[in-house]
């Protein structure tokens, strides 16, 4: 892993994991995000510590944010557009799935009442990322209503994750345990966004507000 994270290739392996992670969410690209950014508070630190100008390769917060936000969109993406194509097959696949028609249900109704914020808290919760994208997509919503939102949500995922590498390096050290932490807290938030996402099933829309959503179609 040391030897990966001072490689360039460290930003195409992190691409390629959070590009095809909406698609296998089981893929670790959150950890892979986290260690790569704690590998750059190791090296910042080693630079600083020993009055050198370079330590090798570090890689850098700044791409590192902008590969996985730019994959994480790239993969919402075409998981929308895939399930826009899918057509009866798809529709009867998430019909099967209680928890994917739930999911759908909800965020076609969120997406109507302009609440695209629930595109970024998905980011956050385990697969919630492949149920918004392929929700959007076979209930076909506009890509004007949805991929504003999902690039806000790659990026905030991307700085989220990448900052809880680099402070945690910062402050626990480059360390099994430092890096442990961070994907502790990834995964905390995660935790709260699974219950956010889930929370507006547990309250009704108003036959008031229902009107004016649908007015908005």
């Amino acid at each position: 892993m040391a030897a990966l994270t001072s490689s360039p290739w460290i930003y195409v392996v992190v691409a390629a994991s959070v590009l095809l992670d909406v698609f296998l969410p089981l893929l670790p690209s959150g950890v892979l995000v986290i260690t790569a950014a704690t590998a750059a508070a190791a090296g910042s630190t080693t630079v600083n510590g020993a009055g050198e100008g370079t330590a090798g390769e570090v890689p850098s917060l700044v791409v590192l944010i902008l590969c996985a936000a730019t994959a994480s969109v790239l993969g919402d993406l075409v998981a929308y557009r895939l399930a826009w194509r899918g057509g009866d097959r798809l529709d009867r696949a998430i019909a099967r799935s209680r928890r994917l028609t739930s999911a759908q249900e909800r965020l076609g109704a969120a997406l109507s009442r302009g609440g695209g914020a629930l595109v970024i808290i998905a980011r956050f919760a385990p697969a919630g990322r492949s149920v918004v994208s392929l929700g959007a997509g076979a209930a076909h919503r506009r890509k004007r209503d949805f991929l504003p939102w999902s690039a806000l949500a790659g990026l905030a995922w991307a700085g989220y994750s990448v900052g809880l590498g680099y402070f945690g390096g910062r402050w626990l050290g480059s360390t099994w345990f430092g890096t442990a932490v961070s994907v502790l807290a990834l995964f905390v938030a995660g935790a709260l966004a699974a219950f956010l996402v889930k929370r507006p099933a547990t309250h009704p829309v108003s036959p008031g507000r229902r009107a004016a959503s649908s007015s908005l179609r």
